[in-house]
C-alpha cells in the first residue's frame, strides 16, 4: 500500500476508490479536512467517511482537525481566491504525512468533482510532492463522478449540499435565493429584469 489518498467526503471517494482497486491499487485512506464548516457539518462529513471505511475495509488515516479560525483568519482578506488555500492546505497536511508515514505516493477525492480547479490542485499537489518528497498522482477520477455520486445515494450515504467551508455555503443560498427570484419575476412577467 504506497497510494495515501486524502477523501473530502464519502460520497466522492466511492468512484476514486472503486477505480483504485479495479487497477489493482489499494489505497489507504486520509482524512483532513480543516475547510469544513460548521461543526456539525465536519462531524457529520467525517463520521460518514469512517462509517464507509469500515463498511468496505478501507485502511482510514485522520488528522482530525476542525480548522475554523485558522481556515477563516487564512481566507478573510480574500474570500473570492480561498479555494487555493482551500487546496493547499489540504494537499499540503497530505504530502506531509505521506512522507512521514512512508507512503510513496498520494493524490486526492476532490480530482473526481467536475466542479473543482482540476488545474489548480494538481499544481498545488505537484508542489507539495516535490516539497515532501512524495510523487503526486493526478488522477482522472471525473468520467465516474455521476456514477459515485448515484452509488452513494444508493448506499444511504450522507450527501452534502456545498463544497465545504462558509463561504461556498452562503453562496449556495444566495445562488438559490437568484433563482428563486429570477422564478418570481419570470411569472410576474418581467422576464431577467433584476432586483
Amino acid at each position: 500500500m504506497d497510494l495515501l489518498l486524502h477523501i473530502c467526503c464519502a460520497p466522492c471517494s466511492v468512484a476514486c476508490i472503486k477505480m483504485l482497486r479495479g487497477e489493482g491499487v489499494e489505497p489507504a485512506g486520509f482524512w483532513y479536512n480543516p475547510n469544513i464548516h460548521p461543526y456539525l457539518e465536519y462531524k457529520a462529513r467525517r463520521d460518514t467517511l469512517r462509517q464507509y471505511a469500515q463498511d468496505i475495509g478501507l485502511d482510514l488515516r485522520e488528522e482530525d482537525f476542525y480548522g475554523l479560525r485558522q481556515f477563516t483568519a487564512a481566507v478573510a482578506q480574500d474570500s473570492g481566491h480561498r479555494c487555493g488555500y482551500c487546496y493547499t492546505c489540504r494537499m499540503e497536511e497530505t504530502a506531509r504525512y505521506a512522507a512521514g508515514h512512508g507512503f510513496g505516493r498520494f493524490s486526492t477525492t476532490l480530482l473526481v468533482s467536475p466542479y473543482q480547479n482540476r488545474e489548480l490542485i494538481c499544481a498545488v499537489g505537484e508542489s507539495m510532492g516535490k516539497k515532501y518528497g512524495v510523487e503526486f498522482v493526478p488522477y482522472d477520477f471525473r468520467p465516474r463522478f455521476r456514477e459515485g455520486q448515484e452509488e452513494a445515494r444508493a448506499l444511504g450515504l450522507y450527501m452534502q449540499k456545498y463544497c465545504g467551508c462558509v463561504y461556498s455555503e452562503e453562496d449556495r443560498f444566495s445562488n438559490r435565493r437568484k433563482k428563486e427570484l429570477h422564478k418570481l419575476h419570470k411569472a410576474a412577467g418581467r422576464g431577467n429584469t433584476p432586483c
